[in-house]
This record gives structure tokens, sequence and C-alpha cells, in this order.
């Protein structure tokens, strides 16, 4: 295709407004929310977003976007997540986090303590419960969540004692899901547990689930994210020490979330007509989501390959 003559390239970046990723080590307390407002006002703008909400109760990665890198934000959401995790057996609450109020308790099998006390954490009865885990592939959701039911979130349902049955279950799956502590203190049993999964699975129901695996009830006490996606908690920086100078440019965020795909003259052209590139002015194409950088290099879009070999723009971004 042959630009039009009235048609033109994408605009220039504003100068002066923040750009690019945060990787945030959140707090136990304040709600995702919170902590993009926290990011607004430290960098004076509206436009901030995250990539992955957090419960209030949980810490760790946070992926706060800023500016142009919002436009990332359904790439660096569709991500799978890595948390680690304690898991109180014999007691059940309504949000199935210590937040919760207690609505069941459970004796825990003497076979799983007698595990726990020799130190070696291997039983029979703990590794078919693991193994049933690792193979899940339906979670039922809690019912203190922000999935909508009817325009309404969850959480606000159930806690107005609205909600009159369990979500619907949803597809997830678990890449990797192992038991790597626990103890008993005061009587309490516990487990720590670290779990790699895909986009939209709770940890919160995976406490519950594992519980009734091994036949008693459970809740979560503690929940950090250690990783979400390209991004650790080596990367993060605390809350507190928010400001510009900590600002990941965008290109590099994408380059790192994403397969990289280079293109010459003529694609970045193409692309600022909003055109489709030819096969020809792409440098390891891929099918899949891409970021497509120029020879700066410097992020001109988010796009993807068709089976003809083209490539089509998912989201531009502008020239700097």
């Amino acid at each position: 295709m042959t630009p039009e003559a009235s048609e033109r390239p994408a605009p220039a970046l504003a100068t002066g407004a923040p750009n690019g990723v945060l990787i945030v080590d959140k707090p136990r307390g304040p709600t995702s929310h919170d902590v993009v407002a926290r990011v607004r006002r430290a960098l004076k703008t509206r436009h901030v977003g995250h990539a992955g909400t957090l419960d209030p109760m949980a810490t760790g990665v946070l992926v706060v976007a800023v500016g142009e890198a919002t436009k990332l934000v359904p790439w660096l959401t569709a991500d799978d997540k890595t948390y680690e995790t304690t898991i109180r057996l014999g007691i059940a609450t309504d949000t199935l986090d210590a937040e919760g109020k207690e609505t069941d308790r459970a004796e825990v099998p003497e076979e799983l303590v007698r595990a726990i006390e020799s130190g070696n954490l291997r039983s029979a009865l703990l590794d078919a419960a693991v193994a049933s885990e690792r193979a899940r592939c339906l979670q039922v959701p809690p019912a203190f969540s922000a999935i909508r039911i009817g325009g309404q979130r969850a959480h606000e349902l159930a806690r107005a004692g609205r909600l009159e049955a369990d979500l619907p279950e949803r597809p997830i799956e678990v890449r990797s899901l192992d038991v790597i502590g626990g103890r008993i203190l005061d009587g309490a049993v516990e487990l720590d547990v670290r779990v790699e999964a895909t986009k939209g699975f709770f940890v919160r129901s995976l406490a519950r689930d594992l519980a009734r695996g091994l036949g008693t009830v459970g809740h979560l006490t503690s929940l950090r994210r250690v990783r979400s996606g390209a991004f650790t908690i080596s990367d993060a920086i605390a809350l507190e020490a928010v400001s510009r100078d900590g600002l990941m440019s965008v290109t590099h965020a994408a380059s790192r979330a994403l397969p990289v795909t280079v293109l010459d003259e003529a694609g970045v052209r193409a692309v600022s007509y909003g055109q489709r590139v030819a096969p020809e002015q792409m440098k390891d194409a891929h099918t899949c989501p891409s970021a497509w950088l120029d020879g700066a290099p410097r992020l001109v879009a988010i796009g993807e390959c068709g089976t003809d070999g083209w490539g089509r723009v998912l989201r531009g971004f502008p020239v700097a």
C-alpha cells in the first residue's frame, strides 16, 4: 500500500511527561489502586495503571505503567506470575485469607502433622494433594474478589450477603507448584508453597483447594508475588522510593516482556501510517505479539505477523 498524500505519520511524543514502567515492591496494607494513586502523586500525572491486582494483604511485584507505557498493560497483564505463600491449615475464613472472618475449623490429618514434625514433608497424602493441584485446569475464584457479576463486584455482593452461589469456574494452568516448608507453631499447622500460574489464578483459592485435598480446611496468612512475567522482585523498588529516576523506559520494558522484531526504515514508515509491514521489512518476525523496534532501537509498535508473513500493528507508539 502507498500512503495517500493526505495521510500523516504518528505524532511525536510530548516532552516533559513521564513515560515508563515501575516495578514496585508493594507493602502489605494498601490496595493496588492505592499504589497507583501514590505513583500519580509522586510523578504528577494521571496516566498510571497497573498490570495485575494484588490483594491488600499481599506484597511483592506490582508492575506499574506510566504515560505511554499504559498501552503495554494488556500484554504485561497476560504474563504468568510466581508467588510464595503460607497456608494455615485447620481454619477456614470467608475471604480465604487472614483478613476474613473464621467460618469453619477441622482437624489436620495426623499423617501430615507427622510429616511436618519429621522435617522431610513427605507423605502420600501431601504428595497426592499437591499432584491434584498441579493438574488443575479449572478453578473457582474466591467470593471476595473483583470479578464482576451482573455489573457488580463479587466482593460487594458477598459483603451484602447477596452472593447466592459459588462463582463460575475459570480456566487456569499451574506451571509449577512445590511445598517448600512447613511448621507447627502454637498448635497451628502451616505450609509454605511456591506456585507459578497463568493469568487469573487465585492463590487464595489454592489455599482452599489444597487444604480440601488434605482432608481439612485452610486459608492464606501471607502472600508475596516474586515474579510477574519478565519482572522479578530483584527489579522492584520500595513504594516510598518511587520517582522518575526509577522508571524503566517503554522500549526496555516491552523488549523484556515480549519477543523483539526490528524494522527497517521502510517498515517504520509503514507503521507510522498505520499500514501493514512487508516480510522483507522485518528482522526476526513473530506470529505472536512482539515489540517492534526501529534501528535506534526505539519502540514503534506492538505488532504480530500473519500466516502470509505480513505484519500488522496491534498498538502504535509515538515517535520520540
